[in-house]
């Protein structure tokens, strides 16, 4: 009686593992998207930039403010194509903690002000594609079926 539900469920499960590279590229082209359109308008508007994070008190706001700017436009570029998906992610990790600890916290009253953050999703969202990688559909992908697997895949260990 069981054996057509179990049949059922493993066949539904074998359809969503054929369609596990979605969600990495759906994450990828979304904060690319978002990363590049906010870091081009900063590095367009860097004056401003900079006096903003100057009011924030964030250190050296005229070489912080390009440098963001660039993480920002230059990652979410190459977050489209899936190229340095990790490196970008950490970078841009770093980038939303700053963020929340200087334009964010002080708005903040407890965890949950902090989970309804944008900067805290995206945070999430990054720490996702540094652990999960970029997925098929990358440039990351294509590098490591040429022989750079250590860039992209995990190693495996030999006894």
């Amino acid at each position: 009686m069981l054996a057509p539900l179990t049949a059922a469920i493993r066949r539904a499960l074998a359809a969503l593992r054929s369609l596990e590279w979605t969600g990495p590229l759906l994450v990828r082209l979304t904060l690319g998207a978002v990363f590049f359109t906010t870091g081009w308008g900063k590095l367009h508007n860097l004056e401003q930039i900079t006096a903003y994070f100057a009011s924030l008190g964030i250190p050296a706001a005229s070489l912080q403010a390009p440098m963001v700017s660039f993480i920002e436009c230059a990652g979410g570029l190459l977050l489209l194509v899936g190229l340095g998906t990790r490196i970008v992610s950490s970078l841009l990790i770093g980038t939303m903690a700053v963020a929340i600890l200087t334009a964010k916290l002080p708005e903040l009253h407890g965890v949950v002000d902090l989970a309804n953050t944008i900067e805290m999703t995206y945070l999430v969202m990054f720490a996702w594609l540094l652990v999960a990688g970029p997925g098929k559909v990358s440039l990351d992908h294509v590098v490591a079926r040429r022989g750079a697997a250590p860039l992209t895949e995990a190693v495996p260990v030999r006894a």
